[in-house]
């Protein structure tokens, strides 16, 4: 079809699972324009891992060392942002840790148009690795020969996500200021809300570690809960109120915070160090409704 696509891979810090990764992407039998590696200043030896597998002889491949850690969001922000300024018609972004079957873009590039927004599923062995939710049935789906060829959903993860440069030129980047967690949410939430659709391909996949996820129910609600870390558990809190924020309106008070609650008592609950736990979600609130963006865990030592 002539179309000009760009992989980009956000690493930091794990050069084994980059490699593997890498080798993924050159066995695809679409072929590829250019594979950007944003690597957010890791110090593990990556480039040198690069140079000794000799990836950095591939004139496919073009690597781009970030000053400073910018996280997932400004990893993601950066490398679409260097596509599509870079002649790309498409953009397929991922985490160093996914590994494509060799057919996953090919089985994408079937459905893919400019004008709505597809991803690849993520899988891990006979389960979906992040719960799926499919609009036209309305419910998560967990199992991933039971997602459709194509089917619309309610947002996809930056795990094989593939955007186009209409898109691009009309809704942007994604947000940076998130660091991690819920920058993709946002980014198909202001695309849905320019107009476009979100769609999930099941036969385009990708292995990928499963989320730890539970389901608990609390005061008769059944909340999807994610473990998490502390450090990480901040992020989440405080980028669900930005959503809410932008997005939700009066519900930030009457939905997101009593939420956000719930699933700080399904966190004292199901995990540990729970006094992190709660440090975390308290300073998550305060920074989200008073709009500290950016970096900020080690600023609360999480």
């Amino acid at each position: 079809m002539g179309e000009l696509i760009f992989v980009v891979i956000v690493t930091y810090n794990r050069k084994k699972l980059l490699m593997e990764c890498l080798s993924a992407i050159l066995s695809q039998t679409y072929s590829v324009s250019k594979i950007l590696i944003i690597d957010n200043a890791s110090t593990d030896g990556t480039f040198d891992e690069l140079k000794k597998g000799k990836f950095l002889d591939l004139e496919v491949l073009e690597y781009i060392p970030l000053s400073k850690n910018s996280g997932g969001a400004g990893g993601f922000a950066y490398g679409m942002e260097y596509a599509f300024k870079s002649g790309a018609d498409y953009v397929w972004m991922m985490d160093d840790d996914a590994m494509p079957y060799s057919d996953a873009l090919e089985k994408l590039m079937i459905h893919a148009t400019s004008n709505h927004i597809y991803g690849s599923l993520a899988v891990h062995g006979d389960n979906t690795a992040w719960t799926t939710y499919l609009l036209p049935v309305g419910k998560n789906i967990h199992i991933k020969n039971e997602i459709p060829d194509l089917s619309e959903v309610q947002s996809l993860p930056f795990l094989g996500f593939l955007t186009s440069k209409e898109i691009y030129q009309n809704i942007g980047l994604p947000d940076e200021s998130y660091f991690i967690a819920a920058d993709d949410t946002e980014y198909c939430m202001r695309a849905q809300k320019a107009g476009y659709k979100i769609y999930i391909c099941g036969q385009s996949q990708i292995e990928h570690p499963k989320s730890d996820r539970y389901v608990v129910n609390i005061f008769s609600k059944k909340i999807n809960c994610l473990k998490l870390v502390p450090w990480k558990r901040y992020y989440d809190t405080r980028n669900r109120i930005f959503i809410a924020k932008s997005y939700y309106g009066f519900k930030l008070y009457t939905q997101t915070i009593p939420s956000l609650v719930l699933r700080l008592l399904a966190a004292l609950i199901n995990e540990s160090d729970r006094t992190a736990q709660i440090k975390a979600v308290f300073v998550g609130l305060y920074d989200g409704l008073t709009n500290k963006a950016g970096k900020r865990h080690d600023y609360w030592n999480l």
